[in-house]
């Protein structure tokens, strides 16, 4: 029964979304294409604002990378994660998902490629990618896009949750799938 419900309203969400916004936007007597024609204008102009932010991380990742320097940071921190269950081979999709979605994606899909998607490495990397965020990338492209030059607490805040993200999804795998 509830599944049903569920099915029915997923169905109609989007259809609702996309006619009650115009809809909306007509009775506060809105003109749509203009606010969304000055949106993406300004959209624009800040995506150009944030790629040299955005070229920076992405030229650090892939020198830390291609250095080998994960590959020793990994053989270096393995013995303190296997401490808490977490297999060295995750080791790198936890570091790299602070820095990058697209480098901790890469990673993910090896693992599940090299480990299987129902093995404990391949869920626990799922379970990772979905409770962690990429704090630096956010960083760099929102407070990048505004100017702001200090973070303040932003930085030891996003990368606290990512640590609690990140120890929740290696006691979740152990716990459901080991």
């Amino acid at each position: 029964m509830f599944i049903d419900i569920m099915n029915t309203i997923s169905k109609f969400a989007i259809p609702f979304i996309l006619l009650s916004i115009p809809a909306y936007a007509f009775f506060k007597k809105v003109k749509v294409y203009e606010a969304f024609t000055d949106g993406a204008k300004e959209g624009f102009t800040t995506a150009v604002r944030i790629i040299p932010f955005l070229v920076a991380m992405l030229v650090s990742i892939g020198i830390f990378r291609a250095s080998g320097a994960m590959d020793l940071l990994v053989k270096a921190v393995s013995p303190i994660t296997n401490l808490i269950g977490m297999p060295g081979e995750v080791l790198p999709m936890a570091i790299m998902r602070p820095l990058s979605g697209g480098g901790a994606s890469g990673i993910m899909s090896e693992l599940v490629t090299n480990h299987g998607p129902d093995s404990l490495i391949g869920r626990m990397a799922s379970i990772m990618q979905g409770s962690t965020e990429t704090t630096f990338y956010v960083l760099a492209v929102y407070f990048g896009s505004v100017a702001i030059k200090k973070t303040r607490h932003a930085l030891p805040a996003g990368l606290i949750a990512d640590a609690v993200g990140l120890i929740t999804a290696v006691l979740v795998a152990n716990l459901m799938f080991r």
